[in-house]
């Protein structure tokens, strides 16, 4: 059983933002194996699907991205997952858009959600897919705003190229292991 869960911020107001990218990615998921998002328990929306014979739960915080680990904490707990079977699907500005890089474990690089997630697992042990937003073009640009600011015109097709390779990476991480996803999906 897989935790797959896409970091993001709940409300329209946030909807198709750099920081939302996780969000997308679960929808995207979740129309591709027919789940229906729609159980609201453990602070956040999620369903069930079966992705390469294994039960998954798809799952979308709705406590804010900084405290996206009150949701997974819970969830992890209550259905007794260990952190390795946890994907977290985030953004990520330190890579170009489009672009995504499998990890098997790490710190937080900086990102809040996935720093709320360490701290309510106590542990760094679990896969991310990290995708690419891109990062400010000046460095005086408020970082919150850009990551809270919409894709442009040019980088929506990209983006939704991305989330395609994101959500094969996922299978494939739950298939033959996060580093055969790292092998087949990083760098590309």
């Amino acid at each position: 059983m897989y935790l797959i869960v896409g970091l993001g911020n709940p409300g329209k107001q946030y909807d198709m933002t750099r920081h939302n990218i996780g969000f997308h990615t679960i929808d995207y998921i979740a129309d591709k194996y027919g789940a229906k998002l729609t159980k609201l328990k453990f602070k956040a929306v999620y369903g069930e699907a079966t992705i390469s014979g294994e039960k998954v739960y798809l799952v979308k915080p709705q406590t804010y991205m900084n405290l996206s680990g009150d949701s997974v904490g819970e969830m992890a707990q209550f259905y007794k997952i260990p952190p390795e079977n946890i994907i977290v699907i985030n953004d990520d500005i330190s890579l170009d858009v489009g672009r995504i890089r499998v990890r098997p474990k790490g710190s937080a690089g900086g990102h809040n959600g996935l720093k709320s997630i360490i701290y309510r697992l106590n542990s760094d042990t679990f896969p991310r897919v990290k995708m690419g937003v891109g990062a400010p073009k000046h460095e005086d640009y408020d970082l919150a705003d850009f990551v809270l600011g919409r894709f442009t015109k040019e980088e929506i097709p990209v983006m939704e190229d991305a989330i395609v390779k994101a959500e094969k990476a996922v299978a494939e991480i739950i298939k033959n292991g996060v580093q055969s996803a790292m092998n087949k999906y990083n760098g590309k």
